[in-house]
């Protein structure tokens, strides 16, 4: 059934689009201000958000950039009683589907809906398809590059992914940690079994434990149903934990003492829940550093690091620059449905001579922004125009 969340501080419009969307069948869920909605989007898959664009503490636009990261599925319809063009330019600008005047009309509000849903259930759809093939091919996980720092990365996963082995993967930003985790997962005998991925840095210290551990019905204001967490979706296959070393202290307990006993609580509940997970955690922090500055728990940092893999710095494998190049214009000439173009060697030795701060991710950023500003072959003046360095 879609699940749909109201976001407006008026009490009767909330209720009234409650009853028309509950008449047409939907599941609904209501929010009285922006940061209520949010946390309701943190802990609920939404396929339609009806927020209002005037209220207090925090108005719609904020809450419609904020949730593209939060809720980036979620198909956002704007609604205001004080609309004009350049309001609803502006939300779409921002990613709204669509704006509707306040109080909308009850047809073209049931209308705009279905339409909305349309279009979240084909863009779920895709991406469900996407990672089916990414996985069923190894797509999307293969560590692009011949150079001897990641031969050492490839050998230390071919030797850990056949065991059950808690790996902690550091390494800076944008190296390709996840990659790592996705090659464990994908190279063990729980490969069939699900691949659960938490971005600790996202989520809000005070949601965190429920994200992870799930929640039960009432245990906290916004807590409207039973929630299962990250913890027992894993179950039987693979938890990963990037960015663990920003979760906070109070969470760190939990996850340690779910390693060790391999049960887990929900929060406001009792009972006790077994899980059979691998924990995989990765992390772009000195968390020995972390350790003495009482950021981070020694002894979950010895339950974690039973194996620790450290992914290099693009920086430190500038011999795979070249292939990665080839490889993201192969990638990007698909995403936009074109022939990849070609690079000459003096633009690829250019490239290579630059400082890749933000590592591979960066690399895959400039070689777009190349693909879209050269013409059939980056040329080294392109290289140096639009690199951005």
């Amino acid at each position: 059934m879609p699940r749909i969340l109201t976001i407006d501080d008026e009490k009767a419009i909330r209720f009234a689009l409650k009853d028309i969307l509950e008449l047409e069948g939907y599941q609904v869920d209501q929010a009285e201000d922006g940061p209520t909605g949010l946390d309701l989007l943190i802990q609920q898959k939404y396929d339609v958000v009806l927020c209002d664009i005037k209220m207090p503490r925090m108005d719609g636009l904020e809450v419609l950039e904020r949730a593209r990261t939060l809720a980036p599925d979620a198909a956002f319809i704007m609604l205001s009683a004080h609309g004009n063009i350049e309001l609803a330019v502006e939300a779409t600008k921002k990613g709204a589907f669509d704006f509707l005047p306040k109080p909308p009309d009850l047809n073209r509000l049931l209308v705009t809906v279905r339409n909305a849903l349309d279009k979240s259930k084909l863009v779920t759809e895709t991406k469900t398809l996407k990672k089916k093939l990414a996985v069923s091919t190894g797509k999307g996980s293969e560590m692009i590059g011949t150079s001897a720092t990641l031969g050492a990365v490839r050998k230390a996963i071919e030797k850990v992914a056949p065991t059950d082995a808690r790996v902690l993967i550091t390494g800076p930003n944008g190296a390709g940690k996840e990659m790592v985790a996705r090659q464990l997962h994908q190279l063990s005998p729980r490969a069939n079994g699900p691949l659960v991925e938490v971005n600790c840095a996202a989520i809000p210290s005070e949601l965190i434990e429920s994200e992870l551990f799930g929640h039960e019905k009432g245990s906290f204001t916004s807590a409207v149903k039973q929630r299962i967490g990250k913890f027992e979706q894993a179950d039987g296959g693979t938890l990963f934990l990037d960015e663990i070393g920003d979760m906070s202290l109070s969470a760190q307990a939990k996850v340690l003492r779910a390693l060790q006993e391999s049960k887990i609580t929900r929060v406001g509940g009792e009972k006790e829940i077994s899980v059979n997970v691998r924990v995989l955690a990765a992390t772009n922090k000195d968390l020995l550093q972390e350790i003495a500055d009482k950021n981070f728990r020694e002894d979950l940092y010895h339950r974690l690091s039973v194996i620790l893999i450290k992914v290099p710095a693009l920086n430190d494998r500038r011999d795979d620059i070249p292939d990665l190049v080839q490889k993201f214009l192969q990638d990007i000439a698909a995403d936009y449905g074109d022939k990849p173009k070609k690079i000459s060697p003096a633009a690829l030795k250019y490239l290579q001579g630059l400082d890749w701060r933000g590592n591979i991710r960066e690399l895959r950023n400039v070689v777009e922004r190349l693909v879209i500003m050269s013409d059939t072959t980056i040329e080294e003046a392109d290289a140096k125009s639009f690199a951005g360095k």
